[in-house]
């Protein structure tokens, strides 16, 4: 079509829709971007949309003496790789469940009419780091409504599906294709990058006849176009070059939802070999907790109710034993990766130096829907660790300052994100 023929509204959102699709690939830029790194930083994201049990979470007393609460002990021999932080919450981020997808965005208003989300962390911080590894990051999940919730969001908001099979992520990390599956992705590449070309070509005419608002607009969207390129470039160089090896076998898929504990564990098994690997260097994990239907306890021992329903326990004695045993097993869970990252050496270094390690969740307490002082907990990393970090529980700290900080031991050259309001100089080295 000629410029003329294009209605300049109706133009600008499709434009927003066809630049929200190729951003599902999560890849990017070989571009100038990309900054050598003598010593590797990671980070892993994890979290629960349905939180823990506060009370069992939180120590009574803060510093570096605090007494251990009941979910702390199943992580006492790992004390000094990890710090308990509370009184952290996101501004203006209300509405029980409808906050899960801005856990690491930190977006306003969930809620209301016309919200779109942000980007989230794990993204913000690929686009400034660059393409250092195969995967600039790894979304991964378990049990997850893959279509409705993501911890990894878009600069335009779009989310970014999870993966939620172990099999499927082993190959795309390890298993080298054959010469003609290579050559068969790098002419799918090139027939992308030919329709982004025409597209360009077409808007920069079209250009000529709008407003200075809506060229501002278009010129957003021409930007994220070029970024888009760019990934494609990186692609391709990619699947030139050859996989990692592992000594580690195929793992088998679970599909089964009831077998919650074993779909988690495996999840940080495979993101702990993509660490290993230097697959990449950033990963998500949402456990989907909302979509969990009845599920085994133990083996010979299933929940009474689906997770969301033991949630609101409404204090009943029988939901609460369950639910703290289930909090219990996911304790012991991230303690057995702390101690697997822990043994296993990068150069000088413990892998777990390197790595940092988020556990939290968008509910502070889940029985009411409350979405302040969330559960966070942030282990390794090279950290100033061994302690509970407390601000007011009545006036939360922005959780964004914790993610400053992060992206800023991660490398990343930046003083604010979301709704940060500086950043949490206490755990810094």
């Amino acid at each position: 079509m000629m410029p003329r023929q294009f209605d300049r509204r109706r133009f600008l959102r499709a434009a927003g829709v066809t630049l929200a699709l190729p951003l599902l690939d999560g890849v990017r830029s070989l571009s100038g971007k990309e900054k050598a790194s003598q010593t590797p930083r990671r980070m892993l994201l994890i979290s629960n949309n349905l939180g823990v049990l506060p009370k069992s979470f939180f120590p009574k007393s803060n510093g570096r003496d605090y007494e251990l609460s009941p979910y702390l002990q199943d992580l006492a021999d790992c004390r000094n790789d990890f710090t308990v932080i509370s009184g952290l919450s996101h501004p203006d981020v209300e509405g029980g469940h409808s906050t899960e997808n801005c856990f690491l965005t930190g977006a306003r208003g969930p809620t209301k009419s016309g919200f779109r989300n942000t980007i989230s962390l794990d993204q913000f911080a690929a686009e400034r780091l660059g393409p250092v590894t195969r995967f600039p990051t790894l979304n991964l999940g378990v049990n997850i409504d893959k279509a409705n919730r993501s911890l990894s969001w878009t600069r335009d908001g779009v989310l970014l599906p999870a993966d939620d099979s172990a099999p499927a992520l082993f190959r795309k990390m390890f298993i080298q294709g054959d010469a003609d599956s290579v050559r068969k992705e790098q002419l799918r590449l090139e027939e992308r990058s030919s329709i982004l070309d025409t597209l360009l070509d077409d808007t920069r005419r079209f250009r000529r006849q709008l407003g200075r608002d809506d060229q501002s607009r278009l010129d957003q969207y021409l930007t994220s176009v070029r970024e888009i390129e760019e990934r494609i470039q990186a692609a391709r160089q990619w699947e030139l070059r050859p996989k990692p090896m592992t000594d580690q076998t195929l793992p088998e898929d679970i599909r089964d939802q009831k077998l919650f504990f074993e779909k988690f564990d495996l999840m940080l098994s495979m993101a702990r070999l993509a660490m290993e690997s230097d697959s990449t260097r950033i990963v998500t994990l949402m456990v989907d907790a909302f979509a969990t239907p009845v599920f085994k306890l133990h083996p010979n021992q299933n929940t009474t109710e689906d997770y969301h329903n033991l949630s609101h326990h409404g204090q009943s004695e029988t939901k609460l034993l369950q639910l703290q045993d289930a909090d219990h097993q996911q304790m012991v869970m991230l303690r057995k990766l702390l101690q697997q990252l822990s043994v296993t050496r990068e150069g000088e270094d413990r892998l777990l130096d390197r790595t940092m390690i988020l556990f939290g969740s968008n509910m502070g307490d889940a029985n009411t829907h409350d979405n302040t002082n969330l559960p966070i907990l942030i282990g390794g990393g090279g950290l100033r660790h061994g302690q509970h970090v407390a601000f007011s529980r009545d006036h939360n700290k922005p959780l964004c300052n914790l993610f400053v900080t992060m992206l800023q031991h991660l490398g990343v050259e930046t003083d604010e994100f979301g709704s940060s309001t500086g950043t949490l100089n206490l755990i810094a080295t």
